[in-house]
């Protein structure tokens, strides 16, 4: 395994574990739950997913650099995350005959994007002291 592999394993491994996931359950075909009668549930999945893993690189990111992230940097976790539901979407689209690409899934994956970079930018303001313009 390359060195700077290795490197990027180390320095963000919950981002790297939630990318794998949502490949994972983005390509496999569910079980039907009793929660596929819920409206928009799978929406709601989106923006849980994709929050959770810009606000992993969020954290991991800041973690790794010692001090929080410029406004550039925050654009690219928030960029790589919803590139990566565009990516996924269009591979379920034509990679997949049990999944379909849907531009509303795309977008709910880039709404949770955004909401992961709100409550980290947030909680970095919070953690600081600053609470009032949160």
């Amino acid at each position: 395994m390359n060195i700077n592999a290795v490197k990027w394993l180390k320095r963000y491994p919950l981002t790297f574990l939630l990318t794998a996931a949502i490949w994972y359950l983005s390509l496999f075909t569910p079980p039907r739950t009793p929660l596929d009668d819920v409206q928009f549930i799978d929406k709601w999945t989106h923006l849980v997913m994709y929050g959770s893993l810009t606000l992993a690189l969020w954290w991991e990111d800041g973690r790794a650099r010692k001090r929080p992230a410029a406004w550039t940097r925050a654009a690219w976790i928030f960029l790589c995350p919803a590139a990566m539901g565009g990516i996924v979407e269009l591979a379920q689209a034509y990679c997949t005959t049990n999944r379909t690409g849907d531009l509303l899934d795309f977008a709910a994956n880039a709404a949770g994007s955004l909401i992961g970079i709100g409550i980290g930018h947030c909680a970095d303001r919070i953690r600081k002291g600053r609470r009032h313009s949160c």
